[in-house]
Parts: structure tokens; C-alpha cells; sequence
């Protein structure tokens, strides 16, 4: 296109109005553009795919195809923050044309701030997405919702396919995917790609009234700029993404830049000159129980968690205890009790699939959770999980034929001879296979349940503890419903003392295993988010300040059950059993389970992510808080969103 665009012949586009007054800032200008961008991808995206170069985008379902010369490259936006007065023009355009309700916007406009009177500097950030050359946003959704487009690169979203999980606005460090509460989906920027079909550039860049936005191909530096940096205070680490944004911030800035909404994080110039986050210790240092505000949105997915991690080391300590040989074990696994151990595991699962299903914003699309393996980790979790559920029900509809007490049963009470009925699963060694693929699909759905959670825009998560965290979990509560079963079994069964100190001695080893896993995990995240400056850090101060006192007595129950376990085994290797024996693992099987609940609540509410800064009013969590708690988020033009998922 030549430097200055020529109006289109006609008023009115196939894809967008193009009005007769349309100035020309408001047209696309590329005229040539690089090989590849700094990140050494390609530029040219029609390269990289097998995709015709005039292939329709099918905006608004019209096949036409647009005409810019330019549709294939890689465009992104220009932000020169020197320019940016926070008007939030930009805001409204976008929001107008996408028909935004006021808790919803694509583009956003926050500051950070720094300096005193008379030297006091405050810097606007617009940002909405930035349509990155790795979107993780693609790779999380498992409902393959996303896109990347050889069409200008454009990253975009479809709201129809989405069932509200939020996993995407998780995972994006920036603030780009909007999870709406009321209509339980999610939707973003999409880059006006209907615009740039007929050469204009994006509705918030059109009304830019400071000339602070800018877009076309990426790496072209706009006219009567300077600089082209990937990075300015208070943008996440573009390591994550690699996103499609170049910035111009030329002012002098103090050396300390404050961010005005209630996030515990500021921002501090570094030795090469630029900022990085540090910790902000707006809350005090005063030690809180808040205990009430442990329950959160998330609620389901605590439930989902616990549930799906006690149900698997339910039925995998004792099928794998009795695969290695454990005499006990074995005759547990042969005996009448393993099938509702079994169904018992089938029904927690069942349970936790059913709470992460009611965490949907949309749940009766749950179905389109299997839409990407190739990428989702959340898909994977699910599917393993889903395995898992198949493999206990495999394992016991196998098992029912061999159930003496559950043929007799039924035979006397209905005259159903299910021993007759079921004949063809009464094979020998079935059980063992499908409860052995059972404990593999299990094991899946728990790794990729702590892959979910491996988040780079969510640092305080994106540790080795989430990991030790969930295994431990599975291990001790498993333990703990295990015995429920196994016991009083053996104990029906006649079995003798050395049996049952065996049956004890394993599981209360496994027990303890899986507390000190969760220990180890837990001096390490200390250790490491008390050193770490970036949001992790952050989200670390808080759980030691504003839920400090929940905090200690998690961790000092979790040690002193640690240190009460430990002197059990050791009697139980070394006394006889007694009730008051038995009334003591009781006992740290319920505190065990009182810490592992208030653990995952913690592991929750505290998580700060990576995430663009917010203005006073304007996406902060203390204000819409407040805005609850007065009153004033009844009023839909405030903003606020309903606390709904």
C-alpha cells in the first residue's frame, strides 16, 4: 500500500463499513516488512502452514476475501506509553464495537506510578491481546476454542465452542481472555480482523486520541518513532509468549514504579535499566486467620482434587500392595471387600469429574473437555481421569461373579443367579489387567492434573510443591480410606494379629510417606518464594501475612501429625494392638484431612498470576470487593462482575 491510503471505491464493505470521512491514520501503511521477527519466527505466516494464501477468513460467514496485501504477515499493535493519557478512548471504541457489557473489556487501560511531589511520574498502559507467536491460551483450552490464523496471526476465540472453564484466562499473563460469570464463556480481542480485511486498523487504535496506539506487520516501527522495545514496567516477562506488542517509553521513570491496584507488587529499575517486579508490602506484616475467606469460587475444585487424588491412592495402595506380594493385601484383593473398594474409588471419582464439571461455566458441554489432547493438559487430566473411572468399573463388574457374599445375596433375596448371569467376565486374571489399567489411566490423570497447574504466568503454582502437594494427598488419604476398608475386613475375617499389625505397618509407612512428601514440598516453597521477588513471592507474603495464622497452624498441625505418625509406627512395630491404638491413627487420619483441606483452599486463594496492572477503580480486586460489600456492584455500570464462575 502507498503512504497515504486510498479510500475504498465503494461506501460500504462486505466486511466493515468504511466511513466517507475516514481519516488516514486510521489505514493501514505497510509497505515492507521483515524476514523474521526478533524471536526468529517467521514473519510471512502462509510459510509456515499449508494454507492457501487467498483462503476466506468467513467473517460473518461472507467468503469474500479481503484485500489487504498484507493479510498474511504477522501484525501486532505499537504502544508509545509517552503518549498515553488515559482517556480510555480505546476502551470504549473496543467495547462499542464488540457490544462489551461494563464487566467485560478486551482492551484495558491501567498505570503504574511512582516518585513524590513535585517529581512524581505516572505511566498508562493499554493492553489487550497481544496475539503471541506461543499462545498459551491455544495450547490450555481443552475445548480447541482457539485459533492461530496465517491471517495477520490473529489468535482468536470461539465463544460457542467455549464451556467456561477459564483455563485460558489462567494461563495468559495478560489479561486477554475474558471469562464472562453471566453467560458462562469466555471471549476476547480479535484483532478487528474484519477491519483489517477492508485495510483498517483496529477500532482502538482508529480512536486513539493521543497517538499511543499503532498496529500493522510486526517489527515495523511506526512513523516518528524510536524505539521498539518488547518490553515496559508492569508487562509480564515476554519469554512467556512471545507476544505480538512492540513498545516506545523514552521518559525518565523513578527507579521504584507502584501499582495502584491492591496487587502486592511494585515494580524496581534493575542494574541494565529495566524494571522488574518486587514485592509490595501493602498489607502490613501483622499475621491474620481469615479463615472465612478460605472459600472461594474454586471451591469445586478443591473438591475435584481431594477427591480425585484420594480415590486413586484408594484402590492403587491396595491393588499395588498386593501386587508386590503383601500377604494381606492379596487376600484383601481376593476376597469379597476389594469390589466396593472399588466402587468406592468409581464414586469419588465420579464425584470430583461431577464438581469440575459444576465449575464449568457452561456444564453441559463437558464434552467438548476431550477436544485437545494434542496440546490441553486440562484435556489429558480429564481423559485420565475418565480412564481411571472406566477401569474401576471394568474391574468390577469382573470382580462381581467371583463375590460370594453379593451372589448370595442377591440370588436368595431377588433369585438372580448373577454368578450365571455374569459367567462371561468370570475370567481368571481379568480383574488384574483392568485394575492395572485402571492404575495407569489413575496415575496419567494425576500428572497431568500438576501439569494444569504448571502455569509460567502463575509462579506461586509453577513449582515442585503443587507436585508434592498432589502426590502426597493421594498417598495419605488414600492410606487413610484404605484402612477404613482393609481392617475392619481383616478383622471379620478372623485374621490374626500379625496380619492386622502387617495390613497397619504398610499403610501408616504409606501414610507417612506421603506427609513427608508434602512436607519436603512445602519447606521448598518456602524457601524459594521467600527469596523470589516476582508475583510468586507475592502471592507467599500474602499467605504469611493476611492468612498467616491459617498458614502456621496448617503447617504445625502437618508437623506435629508428622511427628505423632512416626511414634505410632513405631509402636505399632513394637506393641500390641489396642483399641487406643487404633483411636490414635484415627485420630491423625482426621488431621490429616483437616490439613490437606485447608492446605488446597490456601493453594487457591492465594495464587497471584502474572498479570497487567489495573488502575484504581478498574480491574482491582480490593475495589470490586469493596464494591460487594457496599453495595455498589448492583449498579451494572460500575463494572463489577457477579461472583458467579
Amino acid at each position: 500500500m502507498s503512504d497515504t491510503p486510498t479510500q475504498a471505491p465503494t461506501a460500504q464493505s462486505s466486511h466493515w463499513e468504511i466511513r466517507t470521512q475516514e481519516q488516514d491514520y486510521a489505514f493501514l501503511s505497510d509497505k515492507e516488512h521483515a524476514i523474521e521477527n526478533r524471536y526468529g519466527k517467521r514473519i510471512d505466516l502462509v510459510e509456515l502452514t499449508d494454507k492457501p494464501k487467498n483462503r476466506s477468513m468467513f467473517i460473518n460467514e461472507n467468503p469474500e476475501v479481503g484485500s489487504n496485501p498484507n493479510r498474511n504477515k504477522q501484525h501486532g499493535f505499537f504502544f508509545t506509553a509517552d503518549n498515553c493519557i488515559g482517556c480510555h478512548a480505546c476502551e470504549a471504541a473496543c467495547s462499542e464495537k464488540n457490544e462489551n457489557p461494563a464487566h467485560i473489556a478486551f482492551r484495558s487501560v491501567g498505570y503504574v506510578e511512582g516518585g513524590s511531589y513535585p517529581d512524581y511520574k505516572r505511566m498508562n498502559i493499554s493492553m489487550a491481546c497481544n496475539h503471541c507467536d506461543d499462545p498459551v491460551c491455544l495450547k490450555g483450552c481443552p475445548t480447541r476454542a482457539y485459533t492461530k490464523h496465517a491471517e495477520y496471526g490473529a489468535v482468536l476465540q470461539d465463544p460457542e465452542t467455549c464451556f467456561g472453564c477459564g483455563y485460558c484466562t489462567w494461563v495468559c499473563p495478560y489479561n486477554a481472555p475474558q471469562l464472562d460469570p453471566v453467560k458462562g464463556r469466555v471471549s476476547k480481542c480479535n484483532m478487528c480482523v474484519d477491519r483489517l480485511e477492508v485495510g483498517l486498523k483496529p477500532a482502538c487504535v482508529s480512536a486513539c486520541v493521543g497517538n499511543a496506539l499503532d498496529f500493522g506487520v510486526i517489527e515495523n516501527t511506526p512513523k516518528n518513532r524510536e524505539q521498539c522495545k518488547t518490553s515496559i514496567p508492569g508487562f509480564p516477562d515476554p519469554e512467556i509468549t512471545h507476544p505480538n506488542i512492540r513498545f516506545q517509553q523514552t521518559k525518565t521513570l523513578p527507579d521504584d514504579m507502584n501499582r495502584t491496584d491492591s496487587m502486592p507488587v511494585k515494580y524496581h529499575k534493575d542494574q541494565d535499566g529495566d524494571y522488574r517486579p518486587v514485592i509490595d508490602q501493602k498489607a502490613g506484616k501483622e499475621k491474620h486467620w481469615h479463615l472465612d475467606k478460605l472459600s472461594s469460587r474454586e471451591n469445586p475444585l478443591v473438591l475435584f482434587t481431594l477427591f480425585a487424588q484420594a480415590a486413586f491412592g484408594t484402590f492403587a495402595i491396595s491393588f499395588l500392595a498386593a501386587i508386590l506380594g503383601f500377604d494381606v493385601f492379596v487376600r484383601f484383593f481376593h476376597s469379597d471387600m476389594f469390589l466396593p473398594l472399588t466402587l468406592l474409588s468409581l464414586a469419588m471419582t465420579a464425584f470430583a469429574l461431577l464438581m469440575s464439571v459444576t465449575h464449568l461455566g457452561k456444564p453441559m458441554r463437558f464434552y467438548r473437555g476431550f477436544n485437545n489432547l494434542r496440546y490441553s493438559p486440562m484435556a489429558r487430566e480429564g481423559f485420565g481421569l475418565t480412564l481411571f473411572t472406566i477401569g474401576c468399573g471394568i474391574t468390577a463388574l469382573l470382580l462381581i461373579p467371583h463375590n460370594e457374599w453379593l451372589v448370595t445375596t442377591v440370588k436368595q433375596s431377588l433369585g438372580v443367579d448373577l454368578a450365571k448371569l455374569l459367567s462371561a467376565f468370570a475370567v481368571e486374571n481379568a480383574p488384574l489387567f483392568s485394575a492395572s489399567f485402571a492404575v495407569v489411566s489413575g496415575a496419567a490423570g494425576l500428572y497431568y492434573m500438576n501439569k494444569c497447574y504448571q502455569i509460567k504466568a502463575r509462579p506461586f503454582w509453577h513449582h515442585i510443591q503443587t507436585a508434592t502437594a498432589f502426590s502426597g494427598n493421594s498417598l495419605s488419604l488414600g492410606a487413610i480410606i484404605s484402612g477404613m476398608l482393609l481392617l475392619p475386613t481383616l478383622t471379620v475375617q478372623n485374621a490374626t494379629e500379625h496380619e492386622l499389625t502387617q495390613a497397619l505397618i504398610v499403610l501408616g509407612a504409606v501414610f507417612i510417606i506421603g506427609l513427608v512428601i508434602e512436607a519436603i514440598g512445602l519447606l521448598k516453597h518456602n524457601y524459594d518464594m521467600n527469596r523470589s521477588s516476582n508475583e510468586g513471592g507475592a502471592a507467599h507474603y500474602i499467605q504469611c501475612t493476611t492468612f498467616g495464622k491459617s498458614y502456621l497452624f496448617r503447617n504445625t498441625l502437618l508437623a506435629l501429625n508428622l511427628v505423632f505418625t512416626a511414634t505410632l509406627l513405631v509402636m505399632t512395630l513394637n506393641t500390641e494392638l489396642s483399641s487406643g491404638l487404633y483411636l490414635a491413627w484415627l485420630i491423625a487420619a482426621l488431621i490429616c484431612t483437616l490439613t490437606s483441606v485447608i492446605g488446597r483452599a490456601l493453594f487457591y486463594v492465594l495464587v497471584i498470576p502474572t498479570t497487567m496492572p489495573g488502575a484504581f477503580f478498574w480491574k482491582n480486586k480490593a475495589f470490586e470487593q469493596h464494591a460487594r460489600d457496599i453495595g455498589l456492584a448492583d449498579n451494572p455500570a460500575t463494572g463489577v462482575a457477579p461472583l458467579a464462575h
